[in-house]
C-alpha cells in the first residue's frame, strides 16, 4: 500500500478551499448561496431566491426557527410531514445522546435498538402487521414495498394512482402519477399501471387480470393537493385487492404517526393493509429513518428462507442513531397524545379556512384531515405575463401557491410551501403540538394576504416586485 506522501497527500494537509466544519458554520447567506449556485443546485437555488426562499436559518426549536439575523419564524411547512415533533425535540436529542457510546454500524451482529424498534412497530400498527424492513428515506421503503410484494406473490404488475406521489428513485417513480417527473427517466418499471384516485371501479377492473402483485395508495394525496379521497374507498379497495390475491400497500410515509388525527390515516376506516410505508417523521425530525412493515406471512413468502435471507439489503437501514431517535419518537408520539391533539388543532385550522374562502374568492378549496392541510387558489384566464410585469410569468401562471407562501415567508415569517404535483395549492403540516394561539396567527396572516390581494393580479404584481427586490439585493 502507497504512504499517504508517496500518493500525494500529505498529512494534515487539506486541498484549497476546503472548509473545516468550524469554519462551515461561521458562513454568511451569501456563501451559503454561492455554494448551492456552484457545488450543488443552482436551479433551485436561483428559484429559491426569487421568493426570498434562500433564507439562512441558524436556530430550531419546537415550531420556531430563527434567521441569522434574529427574526423569528412559525414553521407550517413541517419539513413535508417530516416534523410531527418540532424541531429538535429534546427527547430524541437525549436518545442520541444515550447511545453515543454503541457501534453504530455493525452488520456483522444484530442491532439491538432494531429489534426494539420492530417490535414497537408491529405493537403499534394496527392487525397482523409484523415484519419490519429498515431503510433511510420514503423512496426506499417503496422499492423496497414494491420488490417484497413481487417476490411474495410471483407476479408482476404494480398498479398506482393518477396524482400520487411516492417518490424519485426508479421504482417509487414507476409508481408516482406525475408525468413531469417520469418522462426524463423513460423506460420505468414495466408493468406498472396507473388508475384514477378513489375509483373503486377502476380499481376491480384492473385487477381482474390477476396478474397484479400490489396496489399502492396513500389514504391522503399528499403532493397531489391534498386530495382526501371519498369515504369508504379505503376499506373498498381493501375488499377488492383481498378478493383478487392483490398485495394492498399502503404509503403512510406523509400521513402515519399522528399527522391525520389517528396514529395511521388508514385507520380511519378500520383498514390493514398487506405493507405499509413509513418515514418522515419516524426518525424525530433529527435523523433519516424509513421502513416498511408486513405480515409474517407475506414476509416468509418473500425472504423466509436463508437463501432468500439476503436479498434485499441496507448498509445504513437501523443503525443505532436512527433506531433510537425513531423510539424515542414513539414515545414522544403516545406520551403527548398527538394524534388527538392534531385532530383538535387542525378542526381549529379547517374551520377558519373555511370562514376564509366563503370570504375572499382566491381561495377556490380548502381541504384536509387533521393537521394536514391544503388551500387551494384559483387561477385568472391571461394576462398573467402582465400583471407580473413579465418577470415571473411562470409563477404568475401556474405557481400562485408559492407567491401566498412568499407573502407568508417574507411580511408574516410563517413557513408554507406549495405541493409538488400541484403548484397552486399551499400546504399546512405544522409539528402537531402547535398551539391554538400559533393557528390564530397563522390565519390572521393570511386574513391580511387575502384582504390586501383581492385578486390574483395583485398577487403576481406583489410576486414581481418580491423577485425584483431579491435580483437588486444579490
Amino acid at each position: 500500500m502507497l504512504k499517504s506522501k508517496e500518493a500525494g497527500i500529505k498529512p494534515g494537509l487539506k486541498p484549497t478551499g476546503f472548509l473545516p466544519l468550524s469554519e462551515a458554520l461561521k458562513q454568511n447567506r451569501r456563501q451559503v448561496v454561492n455554494n448551492h449556485k456552484y457545488y450543488v443546485n443552482a436551479g433551485l437555488a436561483t428559484m429559491m431566491g426569487m421568493l426570498n426562499f434562500d433564507k439562512q436559518f441558524t436556530r430550531a426549536e419546537g415550531i420556531n426557527l430563527w434567521d441569522s439575523e434574529g427574526n423569528r419564524y412559525l414553521d407550517f411547512l413541517g419539513a413535508y410531514g417530516a416534523l410531527n415533533l418540532g424541531h429538535n425535540h429534546p427527547r430524541v436529542l437525549a436518545a442520541l445522546e444515550q447511545v453515543k457510546q454503541l457501534p453504530n454500524l455493525l452488520q456483522a451482529s444484530l442491532g439491538t435498538l432494531a429489534g426494539a424498534l420492530a417490535k414497537n412497530l408491529a405493537a403499534a400498527t394496527p392487525g397482523n402487521l409484523q415484519r419490519s424492513f429498515f431503510g433511510n428515506s420514503g423512496a426506499e421503503a417503496v422499492e423496497g414495498a414494491l420488490k417484497l410484494a413481487r417476490a411474495a406473490t410471483g407476479r408482476q404488475g404494480l398498479v398506482y394512482c393518477e396524482n400520487s406521489f411516492h417518490g424519485k428513485t426508479m421504482g417509487a417513480l414507476s409508481v408516482t402519477g406525475r408525468e413531469k417527473y417520469r418522462k426524463y427517466f423513460q423506460p420505468l418499471l414495466p408493468n406498472c399501471i396507473s388508475i384514477p384516485y378513489g375509483r373503486l371501479d377502476a380499481l376491480e377492473s384492473t385487477l381482474k387480470g390477476e396478474n397484479i402483485a400490489a396496489f399502492i395508495v396513500e389514504p391522503v394525496q399528499g403532493e397531489g393537493g391534498i386530495i382526501i379521497p371519498p369515504p369508504g374507498y379505503l376499506s373498498g379497495a381493501r375488499e377488492i385487492c383481498s378478493r383478487y390475491g392483490t398485495l394492498l400497500i399502503m404509503d403512510e410515509i406523509q400521513t402515519g404517526l399522528g399527522r391525520t388525527g389517528k396514529m395511521f390515516a388508514c385507520e380511519h376506516e378500520g383498514v390493514v393493509p398487506d405493507i405499509m410505508c413509513l418515514a418522515k417523521s419516524l426518525g424525530g425530525g433529527v435523523m433519516p429513518a424509513g421502513a416498511y412493515i408486513t405480515t409474517d406471512d407475506i414476509w416468509k413468502k418473500a425472504y423466509g428462507s436463508i437463501e432468500r435471507a439476503l436479498l434485499h439489503t441496507s448498509t445504513f437501514g437501523g443503525n443505532t442513531l436512527a433506531a433510537a431517535a425513531a423510539i424515542a419518537a414513539l414515545e414522544v408520539i403516545y406520551e403527548e397524545n398527538l394524534p388527538d391533539r392534531a385532530w383538535e388543532t387542525g378542526r381549529q385550522l379547517l374551520t377558519g379556512l373555511y370562514k376564509l374562502k366563503e370570504k375572499y374568492p382566491l381561495v377556490k378549496e380548502v381541504r384536509g384531515c387533521g393537521l394536514m392541510v391544503g388551500i387551494e387558489f384559483n387561477q385568472p384566464g391571461g394576462l398573467a405575463s402582465k400583471a407580473s410585469f413579465g418577470l415571473v410569468n411562470k409563477l404568475s401562471e401556474e405557481y400562485i401557491g408559492s407567491m401566498v407562501a412568499g407573502e407568508l415567508l417574507n411580511k408574516h415569517r410563517i413557513i408554507t410551501a406549495y405541493t409538488l404535483n400541484n403548484p397552486n395549492v399551499i400546504r399546512l403540516e405544522p409539528p402537531l403540538n402547535v398551539t391554538p394561539e400559533q393557528v390564530e396567527t397563522l390565519l390572521t396572516a393570511l386574513e391580511h394576504i387575502f384582504s390586501e390581494h383581492k385578486s390574483f393580479f395583485s398577487m403576481a404584481a406583489s410576486g414581481a416586485k418580491t423577485v425584483l427586490k431579491s435580483f437588486i439585493k444579490k
